[in-house]
């Protein structure tokens, strides 16, 4: 049947051949510069204030840290060169207080990442008042430092603390925390973690909350362990969980000064409890040598960013593969 008794019959002629000509596609210059000018209005305020009060202040320290600089002097800063670094890692406490540091730092991110595991694993499952205890368990979190380093000052009182009642139950003696710089060092590690464990508890239990079911569901069906289970299917959802709190616990860590200065001063004797960020405040205020204290800043920052770089290389790997 050719075409033309195909249309006589009323069905519609078919046709072969290349398809008609496309026109040229609209043009969007006024579109893509109208999502440009947007997404400079949108980022150049943050810019400006990430410039003016994070990066500006940054380079200020890094050049302080250059200078003899004193905060009660009416003078200007003098170029010392690199004398206040030769002195930083010359002197007899630099040791202990990047001990204390690694200490307190690694005890805090480690204990509390995993008892914050822990009890979001168990909140997560159908307990009656569970509600309760989770707002119990957090609420430490957002209670000022200050005000819990002096709250626990009455916990760790050898004199007359709950430690010490505790302790004379069983006829044990109570540890001089204010006095022995270890036990002191005890104290504000505990006293920390039981305050920032409400934070890991929080982002674990979301991270439980949204993890696959079927994957749950699957591991019961082929009768995994719970052990199994919880190595070979509940872990590895949580990794990129993981990797965020370990960096950001491990900078809320390093920076934490309002509970040791509250607590101990960064005593007992010495440099007992004293990390770097408290180092900081005590030779740029205490001391007024800011161009020290300046140094010390410095350096803590790029131990970080090669900590923050390792992590996230380490976590790299860990995808890839």
């Amino acid at each position: 049947m050719s075409v033309m008794e195909s249309s006589a019959l009323g069905a519609p002629a078919v046709r072969s051949g290349p398809p008609p000509p496309v026109g040229p596609p609209p043009r969007r210059s006024g579109t893509d510069r109208r999502e440009w000018l947007l997404a400079a209005g949108l980022l150049l305020p943050n810019l400006a204030l990430l410039t003016m009060f994070v990066y500006r202040p940054l380079i200020d320290n890094f050049r302080l840290s250059f200078t003899d600089y004193n905060i009660s002097a009416p003078t200007g800063a003098n170029s010392v060169g690199t004398a206040n670094y030769v002195e930083w890692f010359g002197r007899d406490d630099t040791r202990t207080i990047v001990g204390n540091t690694i200490i307190f730092t690694f005890a805090t991110v480690i204990i509390s990442m995993v008892l914050g595991l822990a009890l979001a694993l168990l909140l997560d499952q159908k307990l009656r008042g569970r509600n309760v205890v989770r707002s119990l368990v957090f609420a430490p979190f957002v209670v000022s430092g200050a005000a819990i380093g002096v709250a626990f000052q009455f916990v760790f009182d050898p004199s007359f603390g709950l430690i010490r009642d505790l302790l004379s139950r069983v006829g044990a003696s109570t540890p001089d925390f204010f006095q022995d710089s270890t036990w002191a060092m005890f104290m504000v590690t505990t006293t920390y973690i039981w305050k920032n464990l409400g934070y890991t508890f929080v982002i674990y239990l979301a991270a439980l909350q949204g993890r696959r079911i079927d994957l749950d569901e699957a591991a019961e069906i082929d009768g995994a362990t719970p052990w199994t289970h919880f190595r070979r299917v509940l872990l590895p959802q949580l990794r990129p969980t993981t990797f965020f709190l370990s960096i950001t616990v491990l900078l809320n860590s390093v920076q934490v000064f309002d509970l040791i200065y509250a607590q101990t001063r960064g005593g007992p004797v010495g440099t007992g409890t004293t990390t770097l960020v408290f180092q900081v405040y005590q030779e740029t205020f205490v001391n007024m040598r800011a161009g020290y204290g300046a140094t010390v800043a410095t350096i803590m920052f790029l131990i970080l960013l090669t900590i923050t770089f390792i992590q996230v290389r380490v976590m790299d790997r860990g995808t890839k593969a």
